[in-house]
């Protein structure tokens, strides 16, 4: 028999706040050793026993926790952050078929969708009202990375994190450039297709790069910038560089290894990568790079990371003292991809800049999301 609580909640399915592009998307409900799937499409939702193939996504919970989200609106989300409930295989559609079965009808609650821009299609996820932030993700992440973010930010801020071309959900291009300059136009043009005339700024790792090149290229579009752990030109010597250049990043079209074999690869660079946060953010990134087109935006990204020029009329380093739009930068002291010792080198190109120390690696607004988002919170409202 189905659970009531399971029913309870595709009864309330709102197809608004998730579109979906193609019908007979399954979402797999387990509740102890028993499971159903909510099948959606053509704005409807409905229960259904298993049909042998792999879902679409996994949302997994024990009983008392399905009828918690059942009987509260907002306990979906809150079950999630609390790893009472793991989302598995899609973390776009299983967060979103919480959103979309909350029952809530607010102008700020969680919502998806995809933004035509003038030369791509941007998948994001916004919550709240009040000023706009815009949220970008690190190399190989996807929107998620920022839901925590959301979450904390939406009482004060419409804060909308997307997807970059070439990641999550977003448009993948091959052939296209996936430098700075690209991403940062791309951000302009959702600003210009969301009718935005300016926003705060949220980027981590290549994120940060890309919210930085806005606010050198784009500075009156930007309120402030918040880079946490910001990607940026190397100033050591680049021995791989001239090789690098002759690679065609579109390869990453051809087969490629299989899932296993990233896996493990994944499994010695993110050691709790099979767990809570960590593991919903490894299926994103194999979500993406397992296909032909993410695989190809990915080496082209990270390409352009290590070819930038530090230096000369045009790079990156003088580039950065002409940053006008107030920043705060926050640095992991355990962070290997990007040292803190980058600190004192932004220090002396934007001495006017803010700067917070946290004790953790690479991604502060996971590892550190309390301090983080404080940080960021009273900085957007323009206090020290």
């Amino acid at each position: 028999m189905q659970p009531t609580a399971l029913r309870t909640l595709v009864g309330r399915y709102d197809p608004e706040v998730l579109p979906l592009e193609r019908s007979g998307v399954r979402v797999r409900l387990v509740v102890g050793d028993e499971a159903w799937d909510a099948v959606l499409g053509d704005g409807e939702a409905h229960l259904d026993e298993p049909d042998g193939a792999s879902p679409d996504a996994t949302l997994t919970a024990d009983e008392q926790t399905w009828k918690r989200i059942a009987a509260d609106v907002r306990g979906g989300m809150e079950a999630f952050r609390a790893r009472r409930l793991t989302v598995r295989d899609d973390l776009h559609l299983g967060v979103g078929f919480l959103a979309a079965t909350s029952g809530m009808k607010d102008a700020g609650r969680l919502r998806f969708r995809t933004v035509p821009t003038t030369d791509h299609r941007i998948s994001l996820l916004e919550a709240g009202t009040g000023p706009a932030v815009i949220a970008v993700h690190g190399l190989g992440a996807s929107k998620a990375s920022f839901l925590a973010t959301v979450s904390a930010l939406a009482p004060k801020f419409r804060v909308i994190a997307i997807d970059l071309q070439g990641f999550g959900d977003s448009d993948k291009p091959v052939g296209a450039p996936y430098d700075a300059r690209w991403f940062g136009a791309a951000v302009v043009q959702l600003l210009d297709a969301l009718e935005l005339d300016r926003a705060h700024l949220i980027g981590n790792s290549l994120g940060g790069r890309v919210a930085l090149e806005v606010g050198m290229r784009d500075a009156e579009r930007v309120d402030r910038l918040a880079l946490l752990a910001p990607s940026m030109a190397w100033r050591r010597k680049r021995p791989w560089a001239p090789a690098l250049r002759l690679v065609r990043p579109e390869l990453g079209v051809l087969p490629h290894a299989p899932r296993a074999v990233v896996e493990r690869i994944i499994d010695r660079a993110v050691p709790d990568g099979r767990d809570g946060w960590a593991a919903a953010g490894v299926d994103e990134f194999l979500r993406s790079f397992l296909t032909p087109r993410g695989r190809a935006a990915f080496y082209a990204a990270a390409r352009q990371i290590y070819l930038e020029e530090p230096n000369g009329e045009n790079g990156f380093w003088p580039r950065l003292r002409e940053l006008s739009v107030p920043a705060l930068f926050v640095w992991g002291r355990r962070d290997s991809l990007v040292p803190i010792a980058f600190a004192r080198h932004v220090t002396e190109a934007v001495p006017a800049a803010e700067h917070l120390e946290l004790d953790c690696g690479h991604v502060p607004q996971m590892e550190r999301p309390r301090e983080t988002h404080a940080a960021i919170e009273r900085f957007f409202a323009g206090k020290r």
